[in-house]
């Protein structure tokens, strides 16, 4: 029977060689940092903290370790997305684990069945909710590769699938990340800081002891420390990466500016939404060709005020209005045709919020620069127009670009709980966490690779309130709609760029002193 070696020993051997009793050793032969990671005995590891230290191999193999110690186990691999899994954990078990190691591998499932009755399933959790397909299942160990990339509430879920009916088991589980994403602040809490996390309904019950950190860079990793074309490439990055991925700084995001965005109350999924048809919905979109065009779709949902008509502080209150950003749409090397007939097409769908299979697009806002560029002899908003204007849907206006005053709506409206994104809205969640202040100007962004889906959404918000509270004002649209008159394209892009300047000059910062956490219009579930 071919079974592993036992006892920590079974790392130092660098090649599968049978041996006389049968055995046969683990193709791999660990850095100083992944065998101090494969000897803690830590209930929750978390190892890395920069790029390129061998995170995701170590994960891999402490979870074929641990399955294969103990007969009958079962042991489980995660990554957030599917692409991610296959082009990480399973490429690495497919290209490093020898087929005569296991029993099987189930193509379609992703399980492995080893030679002692032990599973090893790979497995992604792209959706919030994906963790609940565990449910009842018993994993020894659970490994997250880059476990920021998860939120605080699917960990823990995850930990209560963390448990093994075998006599002589220690369930634990580890992560393997770097600095940044959704997760950062929780993960840093509980491995870096040694405090509860936000949100922990019992933080009394957290015990740093359950948690160690294994600290690790590129320069413990023998194959990529002295790979100068990989080092210029991490010391190219932008400053803020540069600093998590080559430095491994958790500190990094300290300069975060939507530090109040939270997976868990900001994103939730569209059929939780009880969808009208006469809610107005609105498209922005960040142009680009080189670097990626963004768009997204937009609706202002109806939110009652508390039945005795009072914000709270004793005040009257309208009815409030919450928006939802609910549909996205990112590409590159697109013309802009054809991103237009892309985009109309995503907006012709059946479902629930349609009149006779077509969405009612109030508003079209495109990034300034697409009325100024052109690729022939019609600017680059005149040809996507032309497209929309076919197919029925509005022409585009230029998009408010105040950067500052739009950033600051976005984090006021998150912080109201005014804003919400549907959760295939992937790019933009994605985005939203990374984004850090400018150190030159502390009030803007810093501008970097990868920040067009949050440019597109910062048009759809800022555009449509033009600097006022969503509450009580006639949208931006509107307004503007009265002082662009002129039937000739130019002259009203003139008019329609004058007069958008002039919104923005005479904004005044919004306020949501009085604010409630409404109720939501959900489905019941």
């Amino acid at each position: 029977m071919v079974a592993f070696t036992t006892g920590f020993e079974r790392w130092a051997r660098p090649a599968h060689v049978p041996r006389a009793d049968g055995h046969l050793v683990l193709p791999y032969t660990p850095f100083a940092k992944q065998q101090e990671f494969h000897a803690s005995n830590a209930k929750y590891r978390l190892f890395g903290g920069a790029a390129g230290p061998g995170k995701s191999k170590a994960l891999l193999m402490e979870a074929i370790l641990q399955a294969n110690e103990l007969a009958g186990a079962n042991t489980l691999l995660l990554r957030r997305t599917f692409p991610e899994l296959e082009q990480s954990l399973l490429l690495y078990f497919r290209r490093d684990v020898p087929r005569e190691l296991y029993e099987s591998f189930n193509e379609t499932k992703h399980v492995v069945t080893w030679h002692n009755g032990s599973t090893t399933r790979f497995g992604y959790c792209q959706r919030e909710n994906d963790v609940y397909q565990y449910q009842g299942a018993e994993f020894l160990f659970i490994g997250i590769d880059e476990l920021t990339l998860f939120t605080f509430r699917q960990w823990q879920f995850l930990t209560s699938r963390n448990r093994c009916p075998i006599p002589g088991a220690f369930p634990c589980m580890a992560g393997a990340t770097n600095p940044g994403n959704i997760g950062h602040a929780w993960v840093k809490s509980l491995w870096i800081d040694k405090r509860p996390a936000a949100g922990m309904e019992n933080p009394v019950e957290y015990d740093p002891g359950d948690y160690k950190f294994i600290p690790a860079r590129v320069s413990d990793n023998p194959i990529y420390a002295t790979d100068e074309s990989y080092l210029r490439t991490l010391r190219a990055l932008p400053s803020h990466l540069r600093r998590a991925f080559l430095d491994g700084d958790w500190e990094v995001f300290a300069g975060q500016y939507f530090d109040r965005f939270d997976f868990t109350s900001h994103v939730l999924r569209a059929e939780e939404i009880d969808w009208k048809p006469w809610w107005p919905r609105w498209i922005s979109i960040d142009w680009g060709f080189e670097h990626p065009a963004a768009a997204y779709w937009h609706t202002q949902v109806p939110v009652e005020p508390p039945k005795d008509g009072a914000s709270g502080l004793g005040e009257p209150e309208a009815k409030a209005r919450q928006v939802v950003t609910y549909r996205e749409f990112v590409t590159r090397h697109t013309a802009p045709r054809d991103l237009a007939r892309e985009i109309a097409a995503r907006s012709v769908a059946s479902g629930s919020g349609t009149q006779n299979g077509r969405e009612k697009i109030e508003a079209i806002y495109l990034s300034p620069d697409a009325f100024a560029r052109r690729t022939d002899e019609a600017s680059i908003a005149e040809q996507m127009g032309d497209v929309f204007a076919s197919s029925g849907f509005p022409r585009p206006t230029p998009a408010d670009d105040d950067r500052v005053g739009g950033w600051m709506l976005m984090y006021q409206m998150l912080d109201a709980g005014e804003w919400l994104l549907t959760e295939n809205c992937i790019e933009l969640i994605r985005t939203l966490p990374g984004l850090v202040r400018d150190s030159a100007r502390i009030e803007d962004i810093q501008k970097m690779d990868g920040d067009d889906p949050a440019d597109a959404a910062r048009y759809g918000l800022k555009s449509r309130y033009g600097g006022h509270a969503v509450q009580g004002r006639q949208p931006l649209d509107v307004r503007l709609a009265a002082r662009v008159l002129s039937p000739d394209p130019t002259v009203r892009a003139i008019q329609a760029r004058k007069a958008r300047i002039d919104e923005t000059h005479g904004a005044r910062p919004i306020s949501f002193v009085r604010r409630w956490r409404p109720n939501f219009p959900f489905r019941s579930r």
